[in-house]
């Protein structure tokens, strides 16, 4: 039998956006429900209860708290009268209000919509989610199973002070707003936490400067409260699998971030060379996958930052699931970056991502399964902050197309200063109110015509750049997954970026442009967009013709 609910704005308060939506989402969670309307005397709404006996009853109030507080004595003396304790009696309003309500002892819950639905609907399926850590799910997937279609939501998090990010932390878990932080360690705890050959110029570059292990625990415990947040940190550049062993013991890693041809001499942030780095890149995937660790391969948003064309991204995304399950990891999370380049449009743009996930998931079966992990590109925020907050939500409208199941929420003052807790905060919540207007019905943009037509130009141009990298090594069984052979792909630029002009150990000949919103090589001598068999085929033969000279 399904249970029922009754609610009502109460007495002189009008106000009934918000009961109406509570009881839609009841109703979608398998309830029967009664809406008794604005302004329900408190002797009609008691008598209703006393007819119907519905299991919960939930009373909103918006107006002066001052007047509720009286409303609220007439309701409990009406409550013992009839006996009606037993019923279970729930409350939504503003927060002070709430304050009001919560002082009265007569409500089992409490909304006042600082949590977001997603509390909503761990209440209405019988989850105390505010009450332990259990309920919010001990990992990513159980996070995720208990609240699609919402995503969940996760944010950077480290500054130059240990104790400030430290005290963040706590404040972050406390607020409710986050399901995983994201720890930044800066630059030396990546490259030389283990070594201790710490650069004074790298303190506090890029995030919180952490020297120990215990360092990394306090970090943990300070989260041990509110919602209990999952944590997680990047890799580190040298040392990787002793990092890794940190990690999961200390923070209890919730996925590992781990690049394929990055982290290295290719962007400057190691001194390994491209293959060897490849080949441990891939033995830190394996590492993780035997122990049951999600992994993120963040690999294709680092071509897309540095200008390579779409369907370098495309066939990156593909190459780094493929070399993830090739490893063995079982739970693979595909980060998907939006604006990247900003000029791209966002037609273009959900194109891009549409063929990505297209070939990502097409490597599903039951031993691998991916997760969508959805989020702005940092180059796109503006510098001045209200127009940055603008981008924010449009980038998450756009985002909330591809369904994810992690919303990476970048701040939006990203590109004036590293945010703090109360950016975080505060963008976090401009987030979820897109998140709340999109899972109320938006436009299917995923059926554009444009889109649909841009995105199986990029599966194809993305097929041409994955068979050249097979046919580089035929003698090879599996040349997507083979070091080698993928450092070649590089050398040769099959896989390029205009950003890598003068390294050594990459082509860096890769020119591009932004046409009507796409990203396509680009040929500036003769004004002209290079079609990708072109690209391919002229470093192909160029390669030959090497091969024969050699």
């Amino acid at each position: 039998m399904k249970k029922y609910i009754i609610a009502a704005s109460i007495e002189n308060d009008v106000h009934v956006a918000g009961v109406y939506r509570f009881l839609n989402m009841a109703e979608q969670e398998g309830y029967k429900v009664d809406f008794l309307g604005p302004a329900t005397s408190i002797d009609k709404l008691v008598d209703t209860v006393r007819l119907k006996k519905p299991d919960i009853v939930g009373v909103s109030y918006r107006l002066t708290p001052e007047t509720l507080k009286i409303i609220l004595n007439e309701l409990k003396d009406k409550i013992r009268k009839y006996g009606l304790s037993n019923i279970r009696w729930i409350f939504g309003g503003t927060e002070p209000n709430c304050l009001v309500a919560k002082e009265s002892g007569i409500f089992e819950e409490i909304f006042d919509g600082t949590f977001g639905d997603e509390y909503t609907i761990s209440y209405l399926r019988g989850e105390k989610a505010s009450h332990s850590e259990i309920e919010y799910g001990k990992d990513v997937v159980e996070r995720i199973e208990k609240s699609y279609p919402y995503p969940i939501i996760r944010h950077h998090f480290g500054l130059p002070s240990y104790t400030d990010t430290l005290e963040g932390v706590r404040r972050i878990a406390e607020e409710k707003i986050l399901d995983v932080i994201s720890i930044a360690p800066d630059q030396n705890t990546q490259e030389h936490f283990f070594d201790k050959k710490y650069k004074a110029s790298l303190d506090g570059a890029g995030g919180v400067p952490i020297r120990t292990e215990e360092e990394f625990k306090r970090l943990y415990d300070e989260s041990r409260r509110g919602n209990y947040p999952l944590l997680r940190c990047y890799s580190g550049t040298n040392d990787v699998f002793k990092m890794a062993k940190v990690l999961k013991d200390t923070i209890n890693n919730a996925w590992a971030a781990i690049p394929l041809c990055w982290y290295n001499v290719l962007d400057g942030r190691g001194p390994r060379e491209i293959e060897e780095s490849i080949r441990e890149n891939q033995m830190l995937m394996k590492w993780h996958g035997d122990r049951n660790i999600p992994v993120e391969v963040n690999e294709a948003h680092h071509w897309g930052l540095r200008d390579a064309h779409d369907a370098i991204y495309v066939a990156a995304s593909y190459l780094a699931a493929y070399n993830a399950k090739r490893m063995g990891v079982k739970t693979y999370i595909a980060q998907f970056m939006f604006n990247v380049p900003p000029a791209t449009s966002p037609k273009m743009d959900l194109a891009k991502m549409l063929a990505s996930i297209e070939l990502v998931e097409s490597l599903q079966d039951d031993n691998f399964r991916v997760f969508r992990q959805a989020r702005a590109g940092l180059a796109s925020m503006p510098q001045d902050l209200f127009e940055a907050k603008g981008q924010l939500a449009s980038s998450a409208y756009l985002s909330m197309a591809i369904k994810p199941h992690i919303y990476h929420v970048v701040g939006f003052c990203e590109a004036h200063h590293a945010a703090t807790p109360d950016d975080i905060i505060e963008s976090v919540k401009i987030v979820k109110a897109v998140i709340k207007n999109t899972l109320s019905g938006m436009f299917d943009f995923t059926q554009d015509l444009d889109v649909l037509k841009r995105k199986e130009e990029l599966i194809n141009d993305a097929m041409v750049i994955i068979n050249a990298i097979k046919d580089l090594n035929t003698l090879c069984s599996d040349p997507l997954s083979d070091p080698h052979t993928l450092s070649l792909a590089i050398k040769l630029g099959i896989l390029d970026a205009p950003h890598l002009k003068g390294n050594k150990s990459a082509s860096g000949m890769l020119t591009t442009k932004v046409v009507n919103g796409a990203c396509y090589a680009y040929d500036y001598d003769s004004n002209r967009i290079i079609k990708e068999e072109e690209r391919i085929y002229n470093i192909i033969q160029n390669y030959q013709k090497l091969i024969i000279v050699a």
